[in-house]
């Protein structure tokens, strides 16, 4: 199996399905883990030299960080539902969840010095918006965009629709030669509605020293340290993905490949 799909694991004690570090990926900023949690089970974390967010998938749960109790947060009951809530813990400090019900949450992590208060990403504090036309058509929640407040962290949602691709025309961040191009690691979290289906997502770079084709199913991470990285929904199947984003600049500026751009010409 590839290197860059990740299988989930059956919970362990503390519900974690994901557990993806930057030693473990081989690289050096992004972090995600995932855990399925039962109603009433509780998680507390050190976030130490990293800073969180954490993205209610589905379910509500109590938060709490830095000290201060943020009540009950969290409305859908599945990712594919619109209006995420997330928590924001600064490094340095601790955060804490007890689930109200069953909970799946995404703790997504980078490098920070704990320059930023916690807070609450409320639904309506996530900008949404939909990219593209035809089937290059997808519906994007930014809620951690370079517009809002993080030292590292990018993390966004996208909906793509049964048959159609995203992350597309292909494009990459993997070049720190700003203002053309910005170093960001990236990891996509799958999931499929309903969830027997699969994703197909390649990841390759100009000279096709990495080059690989993925099937992604329900509840899969594909990481993309470097190169283009489109992702396809087969027919029959709504994709979801949750995007973090890392790197020694937190811009978000990417490259297209060449053999495909000209679509953008014509858009």
């Amino acid at each position: 199996m590839s290197k860059l799909l990740i299988k989930p694991s059956k919970p362990d004690s503390t519900g974690r399905i994901h557990a993806i570090t930057p030693d473990t990926a081989g690289w050096t900023y992004v972090g995600f883990e995932v855990y399925r949690l039962k109603s009433g089970q509780s998680l507390k974390q050190q976030t130490e030299n990293r800073e969180a967010c954490i993205v209610l998938l589905s379910g509500k749960a109590r938060v709490a960080a830095s000290g201060q109790d943020f009540g009950v947060i969290g409305s859908r009951n599945s990712p594919f539902e619109p209006d995420p809530w997330s928590l924001y813990a600064p490094a340095r400090s601790e955060w804490s969840l007890e689930a109200q019900t069953d909970c799946e949450i995404a703790v997504c992590t980078a490098p920070a010095e704990g320059k930023l208060p916690a807070r609450v990403i409320r639904p309506d504090q996530v900008g949404q918006e939909t990219r593209g036309q035809g089937t290059n058509t997808r519906h994007v929640r930014n809620i951690l965009p370079e517009t809002e407040a993080a030292e590292s962290l990018l993390v966004v949602e996208v909906i793509t629709p049964s048959g159609h691709w995203s992350s597309y025309p292909p494009h990459k961040h993997d070049r720190d030669m700003l203002p053309n191009e910005s170093l960001l690691e990236e990891t996509y979290y799958h999931r499929l509605n309903p969830p027997s289906g699969f994703a197909l997502q390649r990841v390759y770079t100009d000279d096709r020293s990495l080059d690989e084709t993925l099937a992604a199913s329900d509840g899969d991470v594909v990481l993309v340290p470097k190169g283009y990285h489109p992702v396809g929904a087969p027919h029959g199947y709504e994709l979801y993905y949750l995007n973090v984003m890392a790197g020694p600049k937190r811009i978000w500026k990417f490259h297209n490949d060449p053999d495909h751009e000209w679509m953008l010409a014509k858009a």
